[in-house]
């Protein structure tokens, strides 16, 4: 993919190793999906994926999903309209579940009957009505056994303070094949209709998580991902005619809104390899997939200012940890790669930025920047020395 001429300054520009993330590309992600699924359905980012990005929310979306106390406080703290949160997590205590009524949520799920008693009490106490969503669980440790659902919605009326409006619903990331959504669907529509005619119970609400794939090594992964997109489309549209449905995805939205841009440290010839060493490394990327650099991510090379150039060469790319596995990508095709040069990794958008392993040999956690609409740099976070963290407190 081309990349264009403020993208490649922005390159050089940052602080290495660093995430941008573009306003411009989460905003156009988003629009995408909308039209998509249609005006009936609220789209819902999961700020897990990326809690930058909400800083620069699209209008596109009508809901965020956040899933603990931390990413509760990002919001306070951004003046996240209260009504658009979703208050999900599988470890909710009645101390959360009170901070997050009293900011104004309105809407959270229940992963046991453990919360949907915590949602009461925090809601009868104040004298407000929390409408509450169940999580259906799918063989894991999530949400509630299917028999748990219909014991709770046939005793509903136990739980003062709760409107419990539907359900819940997401099985997992990275689904590659749309009919294992469309059945999904499928199997929601059959519930909907249990519920109805078992306990006559109407469900209002559904959110559903898609788990729709990213191609994070294939040229083609626009294409590929739009592709998916269309054919699960028809079925969703079909859902919001029925019930008020939100669709749920973190990945999706972020992963191609981001670059990591690391610089080369050293270079070498080693047993008949040539191997660049960066500034980064696996403890700042997070590529679902990838296995000791066996695949390849699309990647940019930006050389350094005065750098003469040479002949294309494989080239193995590692990072900064003292350990083998520490092997981004194998037979990586560079011409003239040097010292100095800068290597960007592209879909980085996603987790990332903190999933990783980021404390191991107490390396920095890099600087964070976007790109506004205007595509004009702007810092979001410094690099953060770990080396405090990993030492007795009375040394800091």
């Amino acid at each position: 993919m081309a990349v264009e001429f403020e993208l490649r300054q922005a390159f050089r520009e940052v602080v290495s190793p660093a995430y941008i993330f573009s306003a411009q590309a989460f905003a156009s992600r988003a629009k995408m999906v909308k039209e998509a699924f249609g005006d009936r359905t609220d789209i819902c980012f999961s700020i897990k994926a990326n809690p930058f990005l909400l800083s620069v929310l699209p209008d596109e979306f009508s809901k965020i999903e956040v899933c603990s106390p931390g990413e509760l406080e990002i919001c306070k703290a951004l003046h996240i309209d209260p009504a658009k949160i979703i208050f999900s997590g599988v470890n909710k205590s009645q101390a959360e579940v009170d901070t997050a009524v009293d900011y104004g949520v309105r809407i959270l799920t229940a992963e046991s009957e453990n919360h949907l008693r915590y949602i009461s009490k925090a809601a009868s106490e104040r004298g407000i009505t929390a409408e509450v969503l169940l999580r259906l669980s799918c063989e894991s440790q999530f949400g509630m056994d299917k028999s748990d659902i219909f014991r709770i919605v046939a005793d509903r009326g136990l739980y003062p303070g709760t409107d419990i409006k539907g359900i819940h619903y997401f099985t997992g990331t990275q689904k590659t094949r749309p009919k294992e959504i469309i059945k999904e669907i499928t199997r929601l529509n059959k519930l909907i209709d249990r519920l109805e005619e078992e306990l006559d119970f109407r469900t209002e609400r559904i959110e559903y998580g898609t788990g729709l794939a990213v191609d994070y090594f294939a040229e083609d992964a626009d294409d590929k991902e739009a592709a998916r997109l269309s054919e699960i489309s028809e079925c969703i549209r079909e859902l919001s005619k029925r019930v008020e449905l939100t669709v749920e995805m973190g990945r999706f939205f972020a992963a191609p809104c981001g670059w990591l841009v690391n610089t080369v440290a050293d270079t070498k010839f080693n047993d008949g390899t040539h191997y660049a060493i960066l500034d980064g490394g696996l403890h700042q990327m997070k590529y679902d997939g990838q296995i000791q650099g066996m695949q390849i991510p699309e990647i940019t090379h930006i050389r350094a200012e005065g750098s003469a150039g040479g002949e294309e060469e494989k080239w193995t790319l590692c990072g900064s940890l003292c350990t083998t596995a520490d092997v981004i990508a194998r037979g990586v095709s560079l011409a003239g790669l040097s010292e100095g040069d800068r290597i960007v990794f592209h879909r980085t958008g996603a987790y990332s930025v903190y999933e990783g392993f980021s404390m191991f040999l107490s390396r920095d956690l890099p600087s964070v920047y976007m790109l506004d609409k205007d595509n004009k740099l702007r810092l979001m976070r410094s690099r953060i020395e770990t080396a405090r963290f990993n030492m007795p407190e009375y040394l800091r």
